[in-house]
């Protein structure tokens, strides 16, 4: 099941393996948002650990919440706020330089939009890029799927649902470019 989670095909998260990778995430997460928040380094230490990639430089304010964590990469010198959410079950890019404002989602995960798959629980997803020096207001929510480009801005309670280009500002539900940088 996890082979076709990781491939973007549709599969059931109740899956033995997959739930011991959801639960080593747990416990880290956990042990994120329970430490004490001005000591940089056992956050560091605890973020090498539970993310694929960590950079230098690279500061995420507890609370962080995800799903598995071996699947975001978070560039360096980039930084996210309070309450950043990471449903990472397709790959998440975060690349360097790029700051996050408080209570952002990057929601990779979806679900048939017919109701008989769904009630069976099955589930697919598709992955995140955010490029360098990317800007994501507060509360901004990032769908499945979505590359946003270097340089762009995204202003607060934006939600993404389709590519943004580099170099641009959007705002809006859903966001759409109102102008280039």
């Amino acid at each position: 099941m996890r082979e076709r989670m990781l491939a973007g095909d549709l599969y059931q998260a109740d899956d033995p393996e997959i739930a011991a990778e959801q639960a080593r995430a747990q416990r880290l997460s956990h042990r994120i948002n329970t430490s004490d928040p001005t000591d940089a380094d056992l956050l560091r230490r605890l973020f090498v650990e539970l993310l694929a990639e960590f950079g230098d430089g690279a500061f995420i304010r507890p609370p962080f919440h995800c799903d598995y964590g071996s699947r975001i990469s978070f560039g360096a010198r980039s930084f996210a706020n309070f309450g950043l959410t990471v449903l990472d079950v397709a790959e998440v890019v975060i690349g360097d330089d790029v700051q996050i404002g408080p209570q952002v989602q990057l929601l990779t995960a979806t679900h048939p939009l017919d109701p008989e798959p769904r009630r069976d629980k099955w589930e697919s997803a598709a992955p995140i890029s955010i490029g360098d020096n990317v800007w994501l207001g507060g509360g901004v929510v990032v769908c499945p799927g979505v590359t946003i480009g270097a340089d762009t801005v995204v202003g607060a309670g934006a939600v993404v649902t389709e590519d943004l280009p580099p170099g641009v500002v959007a705002v809006g539900v859903p966001a759409r470019v109102t102008r280039s940088l």
